[in-house]
């Protein structure tokens, strides 16, 4: 694990945009289209709103979420209305969002036709997740039903996550998946998940799930 601390939120938001699009913009000299995964929630939206005025080619960029909760994108709590409200805009408006969600099914029925769509696009460029202070990242929460299996080495690239106490099912990238990526990246804010990431280190990942992705990541956090 690298550790980058930053003195403030907006610094780290402009310095991490800078990084990742210096990553992207390699991606795209070698390959003809780039896999950008990144997250939902509050975290990243500052990110997201410096980095859609990057300078590179975003009609060969792809966008898909970490995970997603089963809902249209028009809901609030969808991932992928917050990352298009966010991120695809300004330049990076002529991006294309991969939506890992499916009308009308459930997302066990979703899931293997998911991973088929995203199996020739792997591996991922360039992935961006948060933490909670619970220690999930993704939508891999502990002791949640199907969390070892979706930690497996061998795991199906997308799979269905319930979790005890929320409104909707999900669907997640597997640990495996994130963990290929060519450049992985944590972004947390503030002393609590400061605290909850000194805390999950050393820790099962069925515990502490976020240890499934420490080894190869760059943990970007600011106060």
């Amino acid at each position: 694990m690298k550790f980058q601390d930053y003195p403030d939120a907006e610094f780290m938001a402009m310095g991490l945009a800078d990084v990742m699009s210096t990553q992207l913009n390699a991606a795209l000299r070698q390959r003809d289209r780039a896999l950008l995964v990144v997250p939902g929630g509050t975290t990243p939206g500052a990110v997201f709103d410096t980095l859609c005025g990057a300078r590179l080619e975003w009609d060969r960029v792809d966008i898909l979420p970490s995970d997603e909760r089963w809902r249209p994108q028009p809901h609030i709590r969808s991932n992928a209305g917050m990352i298009a409200k966010h991120l695809i805009c300004e330049r990076a408006a002529a991006a294309t969002l991969l939506p890992l969600y499916v009308e009308g099914i459930s997302p066990e029925a979703a899931a293997p036709q998911l991973a088929a769509d995203l199996a020739p696009r792997l591996p991922i460029d360039v992935a961006l997740v948060g933490m909670g202070e619970d220690m999930h990242t993704a939508s891999l929460f502990a002791h949640a039903p199907g969390l070892e299996a979706a930690l497996a080495h061998d795991a199906p690239l997308v799979l269905p996550m319930r979790i005890d106490g929320e409104p909707e099912p999900r669907i997640t990238l597997a640990a495996h998946v994130l963990n290929s990526a060519m450049h992985l990246h944590i972004v947390i804010i503030g002393a609590a998940k400061r605290d909850a990431l000194e805390r999950a280190r050393g820790q099962d990942a069925l515990i502490a799930p976020i240890t499934a992705l420490l080894d190869d990541a760059t943990v970007h956090w600011a106060p």
